[in-house]
């Protein structure tokens, strides 16, 4: 066998076993919710059935902490991904001899645990009476994710052309009217996937909720699984994966329903013609 050939099949083994590394709890997770008697094996289930999740669907487990999710981290996602729009256009646009160095301030901030400030945070939320509450929370969820959306969208910015803005400019139209009415609609893609890499680290944020929200009726759905782990070590698996199906499910069905229009990158042919 030649060294190319056992190179190559090398790398190929290398890819089946990470492929299988991923595929093979996600199978786990399709099998286990429709198992009666599941457990952490990887078996086919010798009866199908949809008691698993007819148990999880019900208010208390899981309509009202996919509702919670969705307000707290839809809300952090629109303040995250305008602040960012608004902070990444003057980074941009001017040029100054700070800038990259407050660009890597800012990148830098994103490498901090949450751990490492979350006991400050919250004796501040709590003289501030912010403790316990949706908008509170959801503050914080988008100020810790703003860094990095403000420097993922500075890097999509700047693919815009400036000559575009200038027309704008000369037609009258402000910095703000020239933002939202010429630059993030070429942008369209670069703000698509600062709103989906934004929604679903937040949609996945456990630490924050469980640290801020003490009242069970506001616990999201990142927090109320824990409701599957029971005393001395009993889980009951089959529920759990119903809850991780439909604990996934948005996420999904936004990145399905987003994907033709990430695959068109930036539609900016012609744009600087004539």
């Amino acid at each position: 066998m030649r060294r190319a050939t056992r190179a190559r099949l090398a790398a190929d083994t290398a890819l089946l076993m990470t492929a299988a590394a991923f595929a093979v709890p996600l199978l786990w997770l399709v099998l286990a919710s429709v198992d009666a008697e599941a457990d952490l094996r990887l078996r086919v289930p010798s009866s199908v059935t949809a008691g698993n999740f007819d148990a999880v669907l019900t208010d208390e487990i899981t309509y009202t902490p996919m509702l919670n999710s969705l307000l707290l981290c839809g809300g952090a996602t629109v303040v995250s991904v305008v602040c960012a729009a608004l902070a990444a256009y003057p980074l941009s646009r001017h040029r100054s001899r700070w800038g990259r160095s407050y660009l890597l301030t800012i990148l830098f901030t994103t490498c901090l645990p949450i751990t490492a400030i979350m006991v400050p945070v919250y004796g501040l939320f709590v003289q501030v009476d912010l403790i316990d509450t949706m908008y509170g929370t959801a503050l914080f969820l988008a100020t810790a994710q703003l860094p990095f959306a403000v420097w993922l969208m500075k890097n999509f910015m700047d693919g815009v052309p400036v000559v575009l803005e200038e027309a704008a400019w000369t037609d009258g139209a402000s910095n703000l009217q020239t933002l939202t009415r010429v630059v993030l609609p070429l942008m369209g893609p670069g703000v698509t996937v600062v709103t989906i890499y934004t929604f679903i680290m937040l949609w996945g944020n456990f630490f924050v909720p469980f640290m801020l929200l003490l009242s069970p009726e506001q616990l999201p759905a990142s927090v109320s699984i824990f409701t599957f782990f029971g005393n001395y070590g009993s889980v009951v698996y089959g529920q759990l994966a119903a809850f991780s199906m439909l604990y996934s499910a948005p996420v999904l069905v936004l990145y399905i329903l987003i994907s033709r229009r990430l695959g068109g990158g930036f539609a900016l042919g012609g744009a600087v013609k004539g």
